[in-house]
């Protein structure tokens, strides 16, 4: 893993001497000797990465620190602070900067690749989500949480069975958070499969098991292996600390716990969650908006031309049936010019809502224009396809479309095409054009009907 790391300290020795650092693990390094060059390179450069020293003139890195995640286009790059402070006053001051961790001089070299490379890893995530968010710019655009909502209580796991220790954190969490105390790791486990939680702390001195195997099953499940993990260590635990975060541990804090930095992690951390699951939605609705209809719902006819394809092959070689449904709205023009195009897309959402309820759950319903919509019923012959196609077209007839409107409902019908898979050979078009024969000769033959084609 490499990318772009910017070097900020105002002594020219300290920062030779960790680009020669970088630089032999092939990281690409920028550097800055004070506080307004750091800026400047920030937005030039765009690093991924930002060491930066605390003890600066005229800007410190705390300043620094509070600009760069002050601004939207460069609030998701990962700080570490590299200070020869180290006491929990100044890490607090850090954190609420937004610093997203320290090392203290002189930096040890295996701490220093291992923090670097799992803070990258979260921002390549958070960078990926942001590219494929609905709208531009980094992090996407999308709905966003306000400050409020990011800030809100949050839900911890606490897993520790050092009675003394748990009851004092337990108590510190409890007063802005809703807390879940466990002694036991596999009941924990379970704990976090089935809770929606929003950051777990496991101590590593757990008694007759290993802290990390239970950061390992939290990383390995795919219920729990998003949410962050804070570990507790002793100051003893380098290498195991040092194996977490390679593991994918998000963050650490040693014992005895400075209850002012424990809130500062946890409010940091639980932030970081929250954006990343916003993000992750952005990313899910830009999916379901390519594939989806926005006004009813229904599978656009993009998804349908890439999913029916695979649907007829699937059919053909099984030597299974599959028919296809095409559907009109009768006279909706007129709709549209005596009550307007508003009241045009309620019908085309009611008529939606009518068609979910009779497909199943296998079965491919898509909206491909106007008033033209395609239903897809795999595994389903032409016989039992009429009769789906007799209650959708009953469902529609005899029940009136009450919109509201001062005129009071009004019946609306539907006329019906058929067409079932008849040799392997046939390919979608052709069971297209089928059913769109057929819709037409029900449309010809007085509406309101359904109709089959010949095979």
């Amino acid at each position: 893993m490499t990318a772009r790391v910017l070097v900020v300290d105002d002594v020219a020795a300290n920062v030779k001497l960790l680009e020669a650092k970088l630089r032999a693990e092939y990281f690409e390094v920028i550097t800055a000797m004070n506080g307004l060059d750091a800026l400047e390179a920030v937005q030039q450069d765009q690093p991924d990465i930002i060491l930066l020293d605390v003890m600066m003139p005229e800007m410190d890195g705390i300043e620094v620190c509070k600009r760069v995640k002050g601004a939207a286009s460069t609030q998701h790059i990962p700080i570490v602070m590299v200070t020869a402070l180290d006491t929990a006053e100044d890490r607090v001051r850090g954190l609420e900067a937004g610093a997203d961790d320290f090392l203290s001089k002189p930096v040890n070299d295996l701490a220093l690749f291992c923090r670097v490379r799992s803070l990258l890893r979260l921002k390549m995530l958070t960078d990926e989500l942001g590219a494929r968010s609905v709208g531009d710019g980094p992090g996407g655009a999308g709905d966003f949480l306000s400050p409020e909502d990011l800030d809100r209580p949050g839900k911890i796991l606490l897993v520790d069975d050092e009675d003394s220790a748990t009851s004092s954190i337990y108590a510190a969490l409890q007063s802005g958070h809703e807390v879940t105390s466990v002694a036991e790791p596999q009941r924990a486990l379970f704990e976090a499969a089935e809770n929606p939680f929003d950051l777990i702390i496991v101590s590593l001195d757990l008694q007759d098991f290993d802290g990390l195997r239970l950061c390992s099953q939290i990383r390995s499940l795919e219920r729990t292996r998003q949410i962050p993990v804070l570990i507790l260590v002793d100051g003893h635990q380098t290498d195991q600390l040092i194996r977490g975060l390679d593991m994918g541990v998000n963050d650490y804090l040693v014992r005895p716990v400075d209850h002012n930095e424990l809130a500062a992690r946890v409010k940091s951390q639980i932030r970081r969650w929250r954006h990343t699951q916003q993000l992750r939605n952005n990313v899910k609705q830009s999916i379901e908006m390519a594939v989806t209809d926005s006004l009813t719902g229904l599978n656009n006819r993009r998804y349908m031309e890439s999913h029916l394809a695979t649907l007829v092959q699937s059919a053909g070689n099984r030597g299974r049936a599959l028919t296809l449904l095409a559907l009109d709205i009768d006279h909706f023009k007129q709709i549209n010019d005596t009550h307007g195009h508003d009241v045009g897309d309620r019908v085309l959402k009611e008529f939606a809502k009518r068609v979910k309820l009779v497909v199943r759950g296998d079965d491919l319903a898509c909206r491909t224009g106007g008033e033209e919509f395609i239903i897809v019923l795999p595994e389903t012959s032409l016989p039992a396809a009429c009769g789906i196609a007799e209650r959708l077209r009953k469902s529609i007839s005899e029940d009136p479309f009450d919109l509201g409107l001062s005129s009071g409902p009004f019946q609306l019908t539907v006329s019906i095409g058929l067409s079932s898979l008849d040799s392997v050979s046939e390919t979608p078009a052709q069971l297209l054009k089928r059913a769109d024969i057929a819709l037409y000769e029900a449309k010809r033959s007085g509406r309101n009907r359904v109709v089959a084609a010949a095979a």
